[in-house]
């Protein structure tokens, strides 16, 4: 990370990332052009299984971004207000698919800046990643569907290995 002059130019970009798909690169292509630093922040969300470990979805995130120096990849068990206040981050970047995404993401920035102060930056999805999630992703690859146009070639054969394992029970 950069020195504390540039600390109000990072932003954290936090998800599950369960795995990451290209609707989550694109937000990350696009928010990387505010900032100086953009924390990709691997968290676990207690309402879902993971089909990847914390460490597994951080590995397979690396694999994507390609060394990027603007780009951190980092995890995280806790609040994320306490992520932030450890770190100093004035910045959240949020991705929004439709409605019921605004919902949930406007409902978490309002508890987010009562917390903290904080800003919450929302990025519309384009619309051929409208539809597109990690829940799908895994659904497709479960019962041995074409995940290639929704995931980073990086990536695509450790989904499928993943996923045979899952299959045979082996995970």
């Amino acid at each position: 990370m950069k020195d504390s002059l540039f600390l109000d130019k990072v932003a954290v970009y936090p998800g599950s990332f369960d795995p990451i798909t290209l609707g989550h690169l694109d937000i990350i292509n696009r928010a990387i052009t505010l900032f100086d630093t953009l924390i990709i922040l691997v968290l676990n969300n207690y309402r879902k299984k993971p089909l990847f470990s914390i460490q597994e979805r951080t590995e397979l995130i690396k694999k994507c971004i390609e060394n990027n120096q603007k780009i951190v990849v980092d995890s995280y068990c806790g609040l994320l207000v306490d992520y932030i206040k450890e770190k100093g981050i004035k910045f959240i970047v949020k991705g929004i698919r439709a409605i019921s995404d605004f919902e949930y993401e406007f409902q978490q920035h309002l508890v987010n800046s009562k917390l903290i102060d904080v800003e919450t930056i929302f990025f519309m999805t384009k619309f051929e990643y409208n539809f597109l999630s990690s829940s799908l992703v895994k659904e497709i690859a479960f019962f041995g569907g074409d995940i290639s146009n929704f995931v980073p070639q990086s990536i695509l054969k450790d989904i499928l290995i993943k996923m045979d394992k899952l299959r045979r029970g082996e995970d």
